[in-house]
């Protein structure tokens, strides 16, 4: 069973890296021109909470990174379950995890974790993928799981 175990997972990992590797070469591409900007509008009032809106926006663009790094990456694991992978959404599984605090959820992201349910590749078994698209991953199936 330890060889199945061991065999699986390293089949998981060569399968894992290849992700994202057409990602890099679509991002190199040039992108169109952006259209020129609308006239601005005369302000009467400046804005009182530019602050939390600023804040809001980030959480947003975080919230989409992590989507879109869970959906190319991640969710080959973590949609069912594979090796012990917590689903995002399943509270009892994720409830622990979140209980140790992100900082050890990034850190087993990125340094991967083999613990008694299962192992966690490092960097989703993606070298390439950077340290704030790991966090914003695991930001992101937190935020689906609390």
């Amino acid at each position: 069973m330890m060889n199945k175990s061991l065999i699986g997972a390293v089949a998981m990992a060569l399968l894992l890296s290849a992700c994202g590797k057409n990602e890099e070469a679509a991002q190199s591409a040039p992108s169109p021109a952006p259209a020129a900007p609308a006239p601005a509008a005369p302000v009467t009032q400046a804005p009182t909470t530019a602050a939390p809106s600023a804040a809001a926006g980030t959480a947003v663009a975080d919230n989409a990174l992590g989507s879109s790094i869970y959906n190319k990456v991640c969710a080959l694991c973590h949609a069912a379950g594979v090796g012990g992978a917590p689903k995002p959404g399943d509270k009892a599984d994720w409830g622990p995890r979140i209980g140790q605090g992100k900082d050890v959820l990034y850190r087993h992201a990125l340094e991967g974790f083999t613990g008694q349910k299962g192992m966690m590749p490092p960097r989703g078994a993606n070298p390439a993928l950077k340290d704030e698209e790991v966090k914003a991953a695991v930001d992101f199936m937190v935020s689906k799981s609390e």
